[in-house]
């Protein structure tokens, strides 16, 4: 780990463009049951972002500790089908909550349930990535959660912190975070050993860094350092600046921005950067060639159109990479289709209104999204 000078690389949260933010079971509900004056308080700071024109999707925890109180399930580890049905139990009463602590601050909120497949496959990635765009351009909070009714050991992904840090990636957050029991990565269980160190900054995670990953700390969350770490990794790879910083306080994003102990991991470059080395680096499925108006379109950072495609040649799926060549044949770049390569043949060369005629169902408006493009 290299040390470096707080003030220098410190995120600020307050001047994220978009931010996922992880709440622990072990914040959201007590030995009395849910923390409704703590959840209040966040709302203060979710508005607060969203006022300054910050984009926040919350991935929470809670759905299972809530369900079990309610019926009135043992304490300690559940069998998967009691998991499940608390998890169905506890989620809806979980996302009233949400919408009435941020409803007072005119907040619009909704309900997203993911499984691990939906981010393994291509095509439901794109769809969940793409309603997720939807929302969040329409000043919706997302509330994230792993769908513990369907979801079986096979699929999980095992605990929210690596969620979280999957659905930063999949949004293109700039920051991640870890809202936890703790305010920060320690060397060891600060619990147990006094000799413990909090790491400020953490600019690259080594093998040394991760054997300090313990155990979980709280009875009722599943994550330790070991998923964080997990979900650090992912996010920073992203492009994802990631903080773990302690969540029980009073307001706690508001004393993160402020300057309250945590521990940020430093992101390798930008969100936009980090995906567009990962579509340029898959190998392409089909091409897409496209006229000379397309051309001049893509170079201004405009998606990719039906009307401006001329030939569509190759086997490919929703999702899959192909590459864009020009009239002349040059390969432009590089983007992942919208449509399969028989729609796209169909709709190739009409515009976007005739797509629900040609098709038989509405489809979307561009072949190629232009975050999903990279060109030259």
């Amino acid at each position: 780990m290299a040390t470096l000078s707080l003030d220098a690389v410190r995120p600020d949260l307050r001047a994220a463009r978009r931010v996922v933010v992880k709440i622990g079971s072990a914040l959201l509900v007590g030995p009395e049951g849910l923390r409704v004056d703590w959840v209040r308080a966040l709302a203060e700071d979710v508005a607060a972002l969203r006022a300054r024109g910050t984009d926040v999707v919350l991935v929470s925890s809670g759905s299972i500790a809530l369900g079990r109180r309610v019926l009135d399930l043992p304490a300690g580890a559940l069998p998967l089908e009691q998991s499940q049905a608390a998890a169905a139990v506890g989620q809806i009463r979980l996302a009233r909550v949400y919408e009435e602590v941020l409803d007072p601050f005119g907040v619009t909120t909704a309900q997203v349930l993911v499984t691990l497949e939906d981010t393994d496959d291509r095509r439901r990635y794109l769809n969940s990535r793409a309603t997720m765009e939807t929302l969040l351009g329409l000043g919706v909070v997302p509330i994230v959660n792993e769908n513990d009714t369907v979801a079986t050991d096979e699929i999980r992904f095992g605990d929210n912190d690596r969620l979280a840090a999957q659905i930063a990636v999949t949004v293109g957050a700039d920051q991640l975070i870890l809202l936890s029991d703790v305010d920060g990565f320690y060397s060891a269980n600060p619990k147990e050993d006094p000799e413990a160190h909090r790491f400020d900054i953490v600019a690259h995670i080594t093998p040394e860094i991760e054997a300090m990953a313990g155990d979980p700390i709280s009875g009722l969350s599943k994550g330790g350092m070991k998923t964080k770490l997990m979900a650090a990794k992912t996010a920073v790879a992203g492009g994802c600046a990631m903080a773990i910083t302690e969540g029980l306080v009073p307001r706690p994003l508001s004393a993160l921005a402020d300057g309250a102990n945590c521990t940020w991991f430093l992101p390798e470059g930008d969100p936009q950067a980090a995906r567009k080395r990962w579509i340029a680096a898959m190998k392409p499925r089909g091409e897409v060639t496209v006229d000379a108006g397309a051309v001049e379109a893509l170079a201004h950072g405009k998606s990719l159109l039906p009307a401006g495609v001329t030939r569509v040649t190759g086997r490919f799926g929703r999702g899959e990479p192909v590459n864009i060549l020009g009239p002349g044949g040059t390969v432009l770049g590089k983007g992942l289709m919208r449509y399969t390569a028989e729609e796209a043949r169909k709709i190739g060369g009409h515009r976007s209104r005739e797509i629900e005629e040609i098709l038989g169902y509405p489809g979307r408006a561009a072949l190629i999204h232009r975050d999903d493009m990279v060109i030259g």
